[in-house]
């Protein structure tokens, strides 16, 4: 398992899971938004394996499927963040590398149309969720937070199951630390209120 790092700012935060666990979590922490990105990540993740089978790589005679070999560096970066987290990734992934792959043998004419469907679906579910919290998805301040969703949506189902408790503190306790000048969070911060205005009394 990693070990979390509460001092030490040199090392990369791609490969600092409590770090990565809270920026996404700042942007769903309503119970409905969480909700609602369980079915919208998995068939936007679906969807992008149907589009991602097509290509093939050569690989000493063979054609590798393009997908297969993101997902195997995707799992692999998972694996490094966190082992236990990164297995169970690593079967619901090929799990949906498999529904991918069979979409497209059972109907390869309509493979595309049906992902591009799947993949609207997803994003209205995720909006949909966004919207209920107020806010907007996490992506649109970073790209990256695609990969997260993943790892986040199993910790989080983890730590609602009284797991890995140790993970889930570390988490929280960094989801409320302030921002930074030009961090993200779920929400801008408001300003205060402003104080009446100087001005001259009344005679």
């Amino acid at each position: 398992m990693l070990e979390i790092e509460t001092s030490n700012c040199s090392e990369a935060q791609v490969f600092r899971l409590p770090e990565l666990l809270a920026s996404y979590g700042r942007f769903h922490c309503d119970p409905r938004n969480r909700m609602t990105h369980y079915f919208g990540v998995p068939l936007i993740v679906y969807a992008l394996l149907v589009a991602a089978a097509l290509p093939a790589i050569e690989f000493g005679g063979m054609r590798v499927p393009l997908e297969r070999v993101l997902l195997g560096l995707l799992v692999l970066w998972y694996l490094v963040l966190d082992l236990r987290l990164g297995l169970v990734l690593a079967l619901v992934l090929a799990g949906l590398a498999w529904a991918a792959e069979a979409t497209l043998g059972a109907s390869p004419g309509l493979a595309l149309p049906i992902a591009g469907g799947v993949f609207v679906l997803g994003w209205v579910l995720q909006l949909a969720g966004h919207h209920l919290e107020g806010n907007r998805p996490a992506l649109v301040t970073n790209l990256g937070q695609i990969f997260v969703a993943p790892i986040y949506l199993t910790a989080e189902l983890t730590f609602a199951l009284g797991l890995r408790a140790p993970l889930a503190a570390a988490v929280r306790e960094r989801q409320q630390v302030p921002l930074r000048a030009g961090g993200t969070g779920s929400r801008p911060p408001h300003p205060a209120p402003a104080g009446p205005r100087p001005g001259r009394s009344g005679s």
